[in-house]
């Protein structure tokens, strides 16, 4: 088949180097006109490390990754409350990988671009005739026709807007996420992430490469904050202040004090070397992601509250999908129906869980329990109970060990 993938992200280019594997004939068609590797980290988990192991990209993966140990729980005084072990020490068969998403994605793009069609500066703007990509360059409009186009352009997706012309503007529940990259000293064992807080106030960490000659390590951290209660109607901050530059003060005085035995939490903050602001949002799920000879994939089919290291992995997930897909059914209608019907119920089930705050509830249950932290948790929460929890979460969200189903 001769498919067009709109958008060069991590989603887009995953399924077009899927796609090509099983011998289709594909065009990416990235807005930007030359990608650099910008961003900050993210997680691949397990199961989305194991669709990269299928394209042999798993040495490049550890190359360029730091392979997560363990997830870690914690209230705001940095007291552990749970310690979930990752990758191959949590059983599955693939690691867990935290890495730098531009890194990530110009890897990514090196491999296709050496395999298949990747152009840059094409923004696909809409579609003619159910089969046609309508193309913005910077030398005037063009088409593009094809048998299957793929909409991988991200959170405002044109191709999303063929299904839901009137769905606004994204979902907002009044909670701002400042995310930054810091050179610092290891913490734990150099390999651990962490979350520690709560919904109104949250820090995520954890390393993203090796440690430097200096013994200095690349640190990503997440810092969440609620600014306005979550009333409905409530709109997000205009999309052209999205990754704007962060600033201290928006930070230190909720954060400023969250100084750990293993972790200088406010220090991080300071010694940003750059520090980005977005609204924590979402969109609701669609009822279908198909309207004839195409279908959407990654954050333009189901853009979720980052919570449990979701986004990327999902997009991965898609792109193996419709990969099997495709090749399971000779019939396209008959597979892109397959594809949506493994995939949009579980993608809907996490937009929901996450809006639930997902695993983040268990640290508000802490927080109300022993605001002041703990001498010993079993007084304040049993652990079984948190276990059952994540490990709920962990399997509603695809997450399968060696030994699960």
């Amino acid at each position: 088949m001769k498919i067009v993938i709109s958008g060069g992200g991590i989603g887009g280019l995953t399924t077009a180097l899927a796609l090509q594997t099983r011998g289709h004939d594909v065009t990416v068609l990235e807005a930007v006109r030359e990608p650099k590797p910008l961003g900050v980290g993210i997680n691949l988990l397990p199961h989305a490390v194991g669709v990269m192991d299928e394209l042999g990209l798993l040495p490049a993966l550890r190359g360029m990754a730091v392979e997560t140990a363990a997830l870690v729980f914690a209230n705001r005084h940095g007291q552990a409350i749970y310690r979930d072990s990752r990758g191959l020490e949590g059983g599955y068969s693939h690691p867990q990988f935290s890495i730098h998403r531009g890194e990530l994605q110009m890897m990514l793009w090196r491999e296709a671009s050496a395999k298949l069609t990747v152009l840059g500066g094409q923004r696909v703007v809409g579609v003619r005739d159910g089969n046609v990509a309508q193309i913005e360059t910077a030398d005037g409009p063009r088409e593009l026709a094809a048998d299957l186009i793929v909409g991988a352009d991200g959170i405002h997706s044109a191709l999303r807007k063929r299904l839901a012309p009137d769905e606004g503007a994204p979902c907002w529940r009044g909670v701002m996420m400042w995310r930054g990259t810091s050179w610092a000293p290891p913490f734990l064992d150099g390999r651990t992430m962490v979350q520690a807080g709560h919904s109104q106030a949250k820090f995520v960490v954890y390393p993203i490469g090796a440690p430097r000659a200096d013994g200095l390590q690349l640190i990503n951290w997440i810092a969440d904050r609620r600014v306005q209660p979550p009333t409905p109607g409530l709109t997000a901050p205009d999309r052209a202040d999205w990754s704007r530059a962060g600033q201290l003060d928006d930070l230190l005085p909720t954060f400023g004090s969250w100084r750990f035995d293993w972790l200088d939490v406010p220090g991080l903050i300071t010694g940003a070397e750059q520090m980005l602001e977005w609204p924590m949002v979402d969109r609701d799920p669609l009822p279908r992601w198909r309207l004839g000879p195409s279908t959407l994939l990654g954050d333009a089919a189901h853009p979720m509250v980052p919570i449990g290291s979701n986004g990327a992995t999902q997009a991965v997930m898609d792109a193996k999908a419709l990969a099997d897909a495709l090749s399971n059914h000779d019939d396209l209608d008959t597979a892109l129906a397959a594809y949506e019907d493994e995939r949009r119920p579980l993608c809907a089930r996490i937009v929901e869980m996450n809006r639930r705050e997902g695993l983040d509830a268990i640290l508000d249950r802490v927080e109300a329990l022993a605001p002041d932290g703990f001498a010993n948790l079993a007084d304040v929460i049993d652990p079984a109970e948190v276990a059952a929890e994540i490990n709920s979460y962990k399997a509603a969200a695809g997450h399968r060990t060696q030994g699960s189903r």
